[in-house]
């Protein structure tokens, strides 16, 4: 799968991260869409993650990236999006991992966690890895299953 477009925020914890993770997607050829914040005042990282998911959900963007201080608090609020299956990442295995086995469509990190050399390798890694299917898809079809029946209560 080529990435062509990409959705990216950040609170106040995650700002400059963020403008750094822009440029190198940009330099990629990738287009972003920057749903803020746009400075590093202090603001309310749910409101990122809301933003984020949203254009992941209806199909602006294929992919999302969300960052915080230490990515936990953006993948909560990420996963309560149905269809969004965001993943705190701080390694490269895991962003790969976590895009090849759980069909991933939002990674999160942390500014306080990973430092810029990381991030990128973790963006690169979870932008270039590729959903595996088979007994892959059997999995993440239980999780949409489950999902499904918690929003029916």
């Amino acid at each position: 799968m080529n990435i062509k477009k990409i959705t990216i925020g950040a609170d106040h914890a995650g700002y400059l991260l963020k403008e750094k993770v822009i440029a190198h997607l940009q330099e990629r050829g990738i287009e972003v869409i920057d749903v803020g914040t746009n400075s590093p005042d202090s603001c309310h990282y749910p409101d990122f993650a809301h933003a984020v998911c949203k254009q992941v959900q209806d199909g602006t963007s294929e992919l999302g990236i969300l960052i915080c201080g230490t990515g936990i608090g953006m993948s909560m609020a990420a996963n309560k999006h149905r269809g969004i299956r965001a993943a705190v990442c701080s390694d490269t295995f895991s962003a790969r991992l976590t895009r090849m086995h759980n069909n991933a469509n939002v990674l999160c990190f942390g500014e306080r966690v990973v430092g810029m050399g990381l991030a990128l390798d973790l963006v690169d890694s979870f932008i270039d890895a590729e959903f595996e299917g088979g007994k892959h898809q059997t999995r993440v079809n239980m999780i949409t299953a489950i999902e499904e029946s918690e929003s029916q209560k």
